[in-house]
């Protein structure tokens, strides 16, 4: 994979860097939100990105990238690891989150888990109620009005779509998605299950208790 690393700390940026190049990935680097900007006219795969930046916030730019329509996924890294931090960079887009100080073996693991290619849902159309939902195009209409959805809210929706009307255990869903099931993992699930249902309608996602969730509406 093709990985952007964004992080003004230029020790801490080319350790990642080597770890991702021993991975086999090609690892671009910046310092800043300008030269962010610039490497991401190479198309990345998947962006490791620092939250403070000299000159500006790693969140803003998270924001402008996913209000153009790039939905290349997001690993946010930050020195903090409160709830309403990562609510906020969920609101953002960020698809998944590490605290600083963190291991290297769980960054290079979580850069593998938000860079899997979707499923094969890719192609799929699926119509839930008045909700159409086109996961090639990643369009979302809820009676015919287009309704924005991060690219973690489509990650979550692919892999429920991918099994049909199986049930998917929370376990399973973190590990396809972020790679792994602990607690920062789980409260991610949660926060990000109600907002679908708030974008999608409360019978988008179905929660059968102690089993998982599954795609409603079918």
């Amino acid at each position: 994979m093709h990985v952007l690393v964004v992080d003004d700390h230029q020790e801490l940026r080319a350790l990642v860097a080597q770890a991702l190049e021993r991975d086999g990935h090609l690892v671009r680097q910046a310092a800043d939100v300008e030269q962010a900007r610039q490497a991401l006219l190479a198309e990345p795969d998947v962006i490791v990105l620092d939250i403070g930046l000299p000159d500006g916030s790693g969140l803003s730019l998270c924001r402008e990238l996913r209000r153009d329509g790039i939905q290349t996924p997001i690993l946010i890294l930050t020195a903090h690891n409160r709830v309403n931090e990562r609510v906020e960079g969920l609101d953002a887009g960020a698809d998944d989150f590490l605290g600083k100080p963190f291991a290297i073996a769980e960054l290079r693991a979580r850069v593998r888990a938000v860079g899997r290619r979707r499923e094969r849902t890719s192609t799929v159309r699926v119509r839930l109620g008045d909700v159409e939902l086109d996961f090639g195009r990643r369009e979302a209409l809820r009676a015919g009005q287009a309704v924005a959805l991060t690219s973690r809210e489509w990650t979550i929706l692919e892999t429920l779509a991918a099994r049909g009307d199986r049930v998917v255990s929370k376990d399973t869903m973190m590990e396809s998605i972020w790679g792994e099931a602990t607690a920062g993992a789980v409260s991610s699930l949660e926060v990000l299950v109600a907002r679908i249902r708030k974008k999608l309608g409360e019978e988008a996602v179905v929660t059968l208790r102690g089993e998982g969730y599954r795609l409603g509406g079918r």
